[in-house]
């Protein structure tokens, strides 16, 4: 989730609603905010504003390309623009679906779910290296959509993806719990609870986790963060921490299977693997 200036803006003065929130109505299982856990998230946040903001001239002209050399013309119409949000939703489905199952994809991914607060900061901790959601939109700008049109797509995605990071708003009616990704369904997301692991994936919409049996209500308690939480602020060690521990991990291996398996596999087959060599 990339961060352009206007959203930024819309984003600091929820963030600041929020905080004061927990100072006017106390949660007794959370003090919401950190200052030193909300200056960590808004560092990586500021970090990937700056380099999403270099990219995306290159982003852009990658989609002019696409489309340029596609012999078909949707228009942008808005069932056009509809048509693409529920595309583009369900190709940020399984391309966040492999960020958390590749473990070379995750070492960009886990700093999103490093925190062990849950607020309008922690969606602002964002990848500081290559993020490959967004240039595997191509296929669409082949299909016909304008460049403009998948840029509007980008930003309503992230509009919408940001006020789901909050524990302040509670399960909402029925039918929308049931077609769309809520607060307490992200909740889960970032949870650390066994039972909560590697769910609930979609961005708009949770129905690609319905479908795809990547679904969990939040029934439990949660309790944010990762399997090996990572013990400090700076914004360095949260930004590539992982990338370290995996080449730790391939100097512990000679195998050619096992280096190609921390790499491509899943973080768990990792932990799995480790677990193995004697200390």
């Amino acid at each position: 989730m990339k961060v352009t200036l206007i959203e930024g803006t819309l984003f600091s003065v929820l963030i600041l609603l929020e905080a004061i929130s927990y100072v006017v109505l106390p949660d007794e299982g959370s003090p919401g905010y950190s200052l030193r856990d909300s200056f960590g998230s808004l560092s990586l946040g500021g970090g990937s504003f700056l380099i999403g903001f270099a990219l995306q001239a290159l982003l852009f002209e990658m989609f002019v390309l696409g489309y340029d050399v596609s012999p078909f013309r949707i228009g942008e119409s808005a069932w056009a623009l509809i048509v693409l949000l529920v595309l583009n939703d369900f190709r940020f489905y399984w391309v966040h679906r492999a960020n958390h199952k590749v473990r070379i994809l995750w070492a960009s991914h886990v700093n999103h779910h490093s925190s062990q607060r849950f607020n309008f900061t922690t969606a602002l901790r964002q990848s500081w290296t290559v993020d490959i959601t967004d240039p595997l939109a191509l296929p669409l700008a082949f299909l016909g959509f304008s460049p403009t049109m998948l840029l509007t797509v980008f930003i309503i995605s992230n509009l919408y993806q940001f006020p789901i990071h909050t524990r302040r708003i509670p399960r909402l009616w029925g039918p929308i719990e049931f077609a769309l990704n809520t607060p307490t369904h992200h909740r889960v997301h970032h949870a650390s609870n066994p039972q909560y692991i590697d769910k609930n994936f979609g961005g708009i919409f949770i129905l690609w986790d319905r479908i795809f049996g990547t679904f969990a209500a939040e029934v439990e308690p949660v309790v944010y963060g990762v399997g090996r939480d990572v013990d400090t602020y700076n914004v360095l060690k949260l930004a590539f921490h992982e990338y370290g521990s995996i080449a730790a991990d391939l100097r512990r291996f000679r195998s050619l299977r096992c280096r190609l398996g921390i790499l491509f596999l899943s973080p768990a087959w990792s932990s799995r693997l480790i677990s193995t060599v004697p200390k």
